[in-house]
């Protein structure tokens, strides 16, 4: 036997009026969101794949913005190595008019007078800086200036010249993320850049005797070679050559000493590690507290310099009258130079390149990425408005049949 209760008929209607109620306000959430996943118990799976699309797609557009960044600062270095390349060639137009034989040691000074101002504008080159205040050439030193320069008085002058340049940036590359653990190197270390030869240090201390004390570690052009105790000046140069650094190590049938020599154009980054001494002993370095590249020993021979080396010597040369000079050393170091600044424009072009295919590969997975996150996630509005219509007539249709049949109480069956 059932029993009948008046309140059966009000809480029945009560309860799938609310639970319509709760679909619409659903259905109403997921359309204002544009996603029909507002909580994760709506599709659990989807949800998942969701999340991990939207993480790649961050990291994708993170990449791109890298890209575009290492582009912008590409293409302000290159407009500078440009400038560059039109002032070395201005100069060795100058150095070929001054070999003619047909000037008049006057008018090879004036010429000087041009060299000069064009080193200095050479400086003001390598010290260029992004658009946001930092240096170009200097490494991983991006604060401070790469290039310092000296002045002092130069023969048949009687005001100040630079007489040298000296590099006080890095060596240290810095690097963008391009794409997952893909890295791309961002600037240009200025004695590399504007280096003119293949630099040479050559040591005067008879090493054919020569081991190694105690086991450790010396740097060469920023890369670890590990020395053991009893090793030789032969393992020494064998571990050198093999470890992958851009040098070649040989002994001088001469002198008996180590000689250390750049594959490409560029300086020399020569350190002991700590508690290490074989570069020192071996008479490469000096042992004061001093960093590289300033601490090459007084008794090393150095050789091989940089783009303004060459054009202090050709001011020097022009200076002098020195046409026998002019023609051979000065426009031979120009050509030097020259090549190794088209060298890198290249080099430059060739990354910008490989950015260009790296950004389209990126902005490919972008649009690839969201549209699956958008068959994941997204409403079909057609479908969604539709069905919440027809919510809202089954409600009021609920809603009026409800006030119709509730009416009668148990006091209407007892009249």
């Amino acid at each position: 036997m059932e029993r009948i209760s008046t309140n059966m008929p009000n809480d029945n209607m009560q309860f799938y009026l609310r639970e319509r109620n709760r679909a619409m306000q659903q259905l109403q959430n997921q359309v204002a969101t544009q996603s029909r996943i507002t909580n994760l118990r709506d599709d659990p799976l989807a949800a998942a794949h969701a999340t991990r699309y939207r993480s790649y797609l961050v990291r994708l557009e993170r990449f791109g913005k890298n890209i575009g960044t290492i582009q912008d600062r590409n293409n302000v270095a290159e407009g500078h190595l440009r400038h560059a390349t039109d002032l070395l060639q201005r100069a060795r137009e100058i150095a070929v008019q001054g070999a003619h034989g047909t000037y008049a040691p006057e008018d090879l000074r004036h010429m000087a007078v041009e060299v000069n101002e064009i080193l200095q504008e050479m400086v003001e080159t390598g010290n260029a800086r992004s658009a946001d205040g930092t240096t170009i050439f200097a490494g991983d030193r991006s604060n401070q200036l790469p290039f310092r320069s000296l002045t002092g008085m130069a023969a048949g002058e009687n005001q100040p010249m630079i007489t040298e340049v000296m590099y006080q940036g890095t060596i240290n590359p810095q690097s963008g993320e391009v794409a997952d653990n893909v890295f791309i190197q961002t600037n240009f270390p200025g004695n590399s850049a504007f280096w003119a030869e293949h630099q040479q240090v050559s040591s005067r201390v008879d090493a054919r005797g020569y081991q190694v004390d105690q086991d450790g570690v010396i740097a060469v052009n920023g890369v670890d070679v590990n020395v053991r105790e009893g090793d030789t000046v032969f393992s020494v140069i064998q571990k050198i050559n093999e470890s992958g650094a851009a040098v070649k190590a040989r002994l001088d049938p001469v002198h008996s000493g180590i000689v250390i020599e750049t594959t490409t154009p560029g300086q020399i980054w020569l350190q002991d590690g700590a508690g290490s001494t074989v570069l020192q002993d071996l008479g490469l370095i000096t042992g004061e507290d001093a960093r590289p590249p300033q601490n090459i020993a007084a008794s090393a021979r150095v050789s091989g310099g940089s783009v303004f080396d060459a054009l202090i010597t050709l001011r020097d040369q022009l200076m002098s009258g020195d046409q026998e000079a002019i023609g051979s050393r000065g426009i031979l170091a120009m050509d030097h130079a020259l090549d190794n600044m088209f060298g890198t424009l290249g080099r430059l072009g060739a990354v910008n390149a490989r950015l260009d295919g790296t950004y389209k590969r990126t902005d490919m997975e972008i649009l690839d990425v969201r549209n699956q996150d958008s068959r994941n996630t997204d409403m079909d509005f057609a479908e969604a408005i539709t069905e919440l219509r027809m919510l809202e007539m089954s409600h009021r249709a609920a809603l009026g049949a409800s006030a119709r049949v509730i009416q009668p109480t148990l006091l209407d069956f007892l009249r």
